[in-house]
Formats: C-alpha cells, sequence, structure tokens
C-alpha cells in the first residue's frame, strides 16, 4: 500500500464513482449533441461508444489489479516502456481531466441559465452566445470550490457523498426517459427529416469522437485512479470498470431513443442540425408539457454535473500524485496530508488549473471535444502496456489476466486511433499539439536528474512520436468528410488509419523494456498489497 493511503474504498463505492464520473453534464447534452450531428443515425454512435471503451477499460481493468496505486491512468505506461511515454501519456491524461471540473460546473450554470420562472429572470443573463458571462463564470466558480472542499478532508466523505449523488443521478435519467417516451413519442421522428443519418455514415463517426460520446464515458478511469484507497482492488476494480461502463451504456441508449422520439416537427423545420437548444432535455419536456419533469431536470443540472466534479476533484488530485511519484512534478505534489490521507497540495495546483481552463473556455461545447481527443491520446498506451506486460511473464503479477486480451488490445488500439481520427481536422492536430507543448516540462526534470539513461527512454518511446505526428498528417490529408484535404479519399482514408495503427502497435509492443521500470519500488510494493 502507499505510504499515508488508506484502503477505505469498496466495491459499491468505486463502481458509483464511476457511474457517477460518466453520468455527469454529458447524458444533459450529449443526446441533443449526437442528434445534432448524426440524426438518429446518434445511437449507433452511442453503441460503437460503447464497445470501444469496453474494449480500452479492460485492458485498464487488468491494469489496474496489477498496479493498485493511487493515479495509476498516469503511472502504467511509465512503468513499461520508461519516462518518455509515460510522460506524454500522463500529460494527455491530465490535461484532459483537470479541464472536466470547471466544464461540470459551467454544465450546471448554462441549464440555470435556461430557468422559466419569473422570479427567476436575473439567471438568463448568465449565459449568452454559447459562452458564460462574467456573473456565470462566478457562479461556476464558487461551484468548483464547493467540489474542492469536498474533497479537502477525507476520502470518505468523498466516497459517501459521491454514492449518494450517484443514486439520485441514475433515478433522474430513468425518468426522464419514461416522462418524454409517455408525453409524446414520434415514431417517424427515426426515418423522416432526412432519414436515419441525413448527414452520411461519416456524421455518425464523428459524433463519437465530437458530440459527447466519449466524453461521457471517460469517467470509466475514475476507479482505476483510486486503486490505491479501494479494498481488495485486484477483484473489485476491474468490476467496478465495467459495470459502470455497462450500466452507463444502458441508460446512455434510452436517453438517446427518448430525446430523437420526443423532439416535435415543428423544431426539425431545418433538420437535425438546425434544433438549437440552451437546456435539452428541460427545453423538450416544456415544449411537451411535462413540467414536473422540467423542475427535476433543471435541479438535477446541478447534481449531475455536480458528481462528477466532485469525483474528478478527487481522482485528478491522485493522477498528479502519480506523476509525481515518476519523477514529472515538484516532490510537493507527492504529499499525503498526515491525518486526513488525502494529497492537499496536488488538490490546490488543479485547482488554480481549473479556474485557468474556465477562463479560457467558458461554455460546455468548446471543452468537450477538446477533452475527448486529449483523452484517446492517453488511451493508445493501455493496450500496449498491457500486452507488453504480458510479455514479461513473471516478472509482474497479474491477479487478474482478462481472457483474450491478445485480440481485445490490438483492436482498441486499432479503434481508438479511428476515433482520434474521426474527431476531424483541425481539431486532431490542435489537442497533438497541445500534447507535444508538454515536452519541455519532462526534458526540464530530465536534465535535473542528470539525463539519467535518456537515451533509452527516448528509443522506447519514439514510436509514440512518430504516432501522434503520422495520426495529424493522416488527419489533414483525409476524406473532406473528417474535415481533411481530400488526398485519401472516403473509405481509403480509415483502411490507412486501421492499417497503420496496426503497425504502430506492434511496434509499441516490442518498443517496451525487458522488465518493468519500476521506481523505488512502490510497483514491486503495490503488487504484493
Amino acid at each position: 500500500m502507499e505510504k499515508g493511503m488508506r484502503r477505505d474504498i469498496g466495491l459499491l463505492a468505486l463502481t458509483m464513482t464511476g457511474l457517477g464520473s460518466i453520468i455527469g453534464s454529458g447524458w444533459l447534452f450529449g443526446a441533443w449533441k449526437a442528434a445534432k450531428v448524426a440524426g438518429p443515425g446518434a445511437l449507433v454512435a452511442w453503441i460503437l461508444g460503447v464497445i470501444v471503451i469496453l474494449l480500452i477499460g479492460l485492458t485498464y481493468a487488468e491494469l489496474g489489479s496489477m498496479f493498485p496505486q493511487s493515479g495509476g491512468m498516469v503511472r502504467y505506461a511509465h512503468y513499461s516502456h520508461g519516462s518518455f511515454v509515460g510522460f506524454l501519456s500522463g500529460w494527455a491524461n491530465w490535461i484532459a481531466i483537470v479541464s472536466v471540473i470547471p466544464v461540470e460546473a459551467e454544465a450546471s450554470i448554462q441549464y440555470m441559465s435556461s430557468w422559466p420562472w419569473h422570479w427567476a429572470a436575473w439567471t438568463h443573463g448568465l449565459y449568452h452566445n454559447k459562452t458564460l458571462t462574467p456573473p456565470g463564470l462566478v457562479l461556476a466558480g464558487v461551484l468548483v470550490l464547493i467540489y474542492f472542499f469536498l474533497n479537502y478532508w477525507t476520502v470518505k466523505v468523498f466516497a459517501r457523498s459521491n454514492t449518494t449523488i450517484t443514486v439520485f443521478k441514475f433515478i433522474i435519467p430513468a425518468l426522464t426517459v419514461i416522462g418524454l417516451m409517455a408525453a409524446g413519442f414520434h415514431g417517424q421522428n427515426f426515418t423522416q427529416y432526412g432519414g436515419f443519418t441525413p448527414n452520411g455514415w461519416s456524421s455518425v463517426l464523428t459524433a463519437i469522437a465530437t458530440s459527447g460520446v466519449i466524453f461521457a464515458f471517460n469517467g470509466f478511469q475514475s476507479p482505476v485512479n483510486l486503486a490505491g484507497e479501494a479494498r481488495n482492488p485486484s477483484r473489485n476494480i476491474p468490476l467496478a470498470v465495467m459495470g459502470s461502463i455497462l450500466l452507463a451504456g444502458v441508460i446512455y441508449l434510452l436517453l438517446q431513443i427518448a430525446f430523437i422520439g420526443a423532439v416535435r416537427g415543428n423544431m426539425l423545420t431545418h433538420g437535425w442540425a438546425g434544433l438549437n437548444l440552451n437546456s435539452p432535455f428541460a427545453d423538450l419536456a416544456l415544449s411537451l408539457g411535462v413540467n414536473w419533469l422540467a423542475i427535476v431536470l433543471f435541479l438535477d443540472a446541478f447534481v449531475s454535473p455536480s458528481g462528477t466534479g466532485i469525483t474528478y476533484t478527487a481522482t485528478t488530485a491522485r493522477m498528479v500524485h502519480g506523476m509525481q511519484q515518476n519523477g514529472y512534478f515538484p516532490s510537493v505534489f507527492g504529499r499525503i496530508h498526515p491525518l486526513y490521507g488525502v494529497p492537499r497540495a496536488a488538490m490546490w495546483l488543479n485547482l488554480v488549473i481549473a479556474y485557468i481552463f474556465m477562463l479560457m473556455f467558458r461554455g460546455w461545447g468548446e471543452l468537450s471535444g477538446v477533452i475527448s481527443v486529449a483523452t484517446l491520446i492517453s488511451y493508445v498506451t493501455g493496450p500496449i502496456s498491457v500486452i507488453a506486460f504480458r510479455r514479461m511473464g513473471d516478472a509482474v503479477k497479474r491477479p487478474v489476466k482478462v481472457r483474450g486480451m491478445s485480440v481485445i488490445a490490438p483492436i482498441a488500439f486499432i479503434f481508438a486511433s479511428l476515433i482520434l481520427y474521426w474527431a476531424q481536422w483541425p481539431l486532431t492536430g490542435e489537442v497533438i499539439v497541445v500534447i507535444v507543448i508538454g515536452l519541455p516540462i519532462y526534458f526540464y526534470y530530465m536534465a535535473k536528474g542528470g539525463w539519467q539513461d535518456i537515451g533509452r527512454q527516448i528509443r522506447s518511446g519514439i514510436w509514440l512520436i512518430v504516432y501522434l505526428l503520422w495520426m495529424a498528417l493522416i488527419s489533414f490529408l483525409g476524406s473532406k468528410q473528417f474535415g481533411g484535404s481530400n488526398v485519401i479519399p472516403y473509405g481509403i482514408d480509415m483502411v490507412v488509419v486501421a492499417i497503420s495503427a496496426l503497425l504502430f502497435y506492434v511496434w509499441g509492443v516490442r518498443s517496451a523494456f525487458a522488465k518493468p521500470n519500476f521506481r523505488d519500488g512502490d510497483a514491486n510494493t503495490a503488487q504484493s498489497e
């Protein structure tokens, strides 16, 4: 067990942590945004999204049982491939996840700006032209501070409050599905107004990456990041990861069906792309006269995003702690409070970063696509690391061995690469640049340590740099359906991505260290627990 960390979180709390992270602002906006991009074909986007995340989640479930440590998502690539790959993967994951904290607060305020009551007319000035106004930003900042203090004293407070909130978050989506279907379900919406895929199948694929699908399921990693504080992690981590993904997948699919069926015909005069709603489910409920549901949704717009914000405040602090243990951050961020057992310095750092993101991106829609792409970049190392550890044999203990992983891992890597491509140029290129920008921090700490073993670290990680540059190039040259310059035509572009992804997968697995790159015996200790 890691020094200072307490194993106080059981299976139910871990599963609720994953489910609570997944069912956040994504469910309030995801169905609308996916339908706006892909029409009724958004249903296929959610199904494919669940399959891909489940495959990726299986790789991290096995890794989480092998290394039951806090901030685990930023450690595995470091252990298998060294500091260079570990830093890039951890940096991408941290950037993606820490920015979720302000996004959840912004989502709550955006819903609040649509309150229909006459006494709440002042709230209409909180959100304008797809961004929060200064008063809206202040209220969002207060919410972020509340998330912070709910995690500041003890992990038990976090676990108990999150479990209670998640039960509520599970009930409200169920009521929304029932309420909308009972009030008015228009089956013709699935075939009229441009058909099932009004913008073509390419829009269905793009919706997976940019319309909140991948963004919504990012929360599956929360149980993994809390592995250092979990009871019986070798059993509970895989169960919590898989359980939260499957439960959330059913909820999101039902929500998408209810949303598409509830839209009134006069709202689709300009097609699905013209469906503009500030508070999607609440606006639909009001249009159908289901006022009680609208009131519940306006209340839940605080509960669901806040539950996710609370969870991510906890897990991102553990990620910073993990990156410090890898040697990427100053030692102060690795300190655990002796009484409360939480990494407080890491929490303060994330609070500052959250406020910076809030000032830079003042609306839910601005950040969800960026977060999804950045997270996908961090996900690609999981399938490679899990197979690399299997090739190491007895050098690494493996409490849980997922069947068929030799097939699951390459498929997960290929699909993650495809979704990264489907996110469309220039978004793919922009996020890749953001990830590469973090490298000066890595080289600073390597220089501070005397450039120890730098050649070996770079050799084990050059595949990832080439992979990122290649994906950016393919995105630029790809078909116009995915924002490219159409040098590579539609259809052939996806074949090129899939084949090249398989080649990079093989390269990545073979680039791993012959023995795990443990630091100070910490991973060995974790495995012996």
